[in-house]
């Protein structure tokens, strides 16, 4: 493993880049842990480049193991002293192993276009742990695919930032997901290739277990504040309406989301 002991080397820019400002397509992802770069390899995702931190080296150790099985696969692992390792990852506490992965992109286009798919539209979802949990509960409950719109509002989540991939555990490694649309062109896509669409409203919409699930279907929720506005929901075809008790008003995006999910689910099995 070649050794890096300057901030200022390329390879140092290259992950401090990703950090900054994630591959608007998704096809080049920083991961920052062990977990994830376990995934990606299970996932057989390429990897440009690994790098681990030294003092993470002692024999037996994960890190140590799993930068020898990246080395075995003839990926270029570099080992970095822990200074300069701090530089390269994104978090205040270093995992120890940082890689950069290639990755598919997904076009809004061929998501919309799965015939008898479930697709999942996020509306200015800001939290990137939100983003992430639902592209983890998306996976989980049979999606196919997953938009992550903007209605015109600022501080909307990136798909592909590190904060939204450790969210997502790995599934945003493997779910088929596109970013750079707008809410109403989704809205629009997802009923030019013959889907229905049912959003996602705090109250007076159809309880979840009254919705016909069946069939091709996009599902949209909007993110934390004021969620969806009223031309968006009038485009749609149908609301719906998670049950709550009367003194709740609304639940976490990423737990509503999970619990339509599954809902659909219930009858798509």
């Amino acid at each position: 493993m070649r050794r890096v002991s300057s901030r200022q080397n390329d390879t140092v820019r290259s992950f401090r880049a990703l950090a900054k400002e994630p591959d608007s397509s998704g096809a080049r992802l920083l991961l920052d842990g062990a977990h994830l770069v376990h995934e990606a390899l299970a996932t057989g995702l390429r990897f440009e480049i690994a790098a681990v931190a030294s003092s993470r080296l002692d024999d037996g150790t994960e890190i140590r193991q799993l930068a020898e099985t990246l080395e075995r696969r003839g990926v270029d692992v570099v080992v970095a002293s822990d200074a300069v390792f701090d530089a390269m990852s994104p978090v205040r506490t270093p995992s120890g192993i940082v890689a950069i992965v290639a990755r598919e992109p997904s076009s809004a286009a061929r998501i919309c276009q799965q015939t008898g798919g479930l697709t999942l539209a996020t509306v200015d979802v800001q939290d990137p742990g939100n983003l992430g949990a639902l592209v983890r509960v998306a996976e989980a409950g049979g999606v196919t695919g997953m938009l992550v719109c903007t209605a015109g509002r600022s501080g909307a989540a990136h798909p592909f930032s590190w904060r939204a991939l450790r969210g997502s555990m790995g599934s945003a490694l493997r779910m088929p997901l596109a970013g750079g649309i707008t809410a109403s062109e989704a809205v629009d896509s997802l009923h030019a290739a013959g889907g229905r669409v049912v959003a996602a409203v705090p109250r007076d919409g159809r309880d979840p277990d009254d919705v016909d699930w069946s069939g091709q279907i996009g599902l949209v929720v909007g993110g934390e504040g004021p969620g969806l506005d009223e031309p968006l929901l009038a485009a749609c075809d149908e609301l719906v309406t998670v049950p709550m008790a009367p003194q709740v008003e609304s639940l976490n995006v990423a737990a509503a989301g999970a619990i339509l999910i599954y809902a659909a689910r219930r009858q798509r099995k």
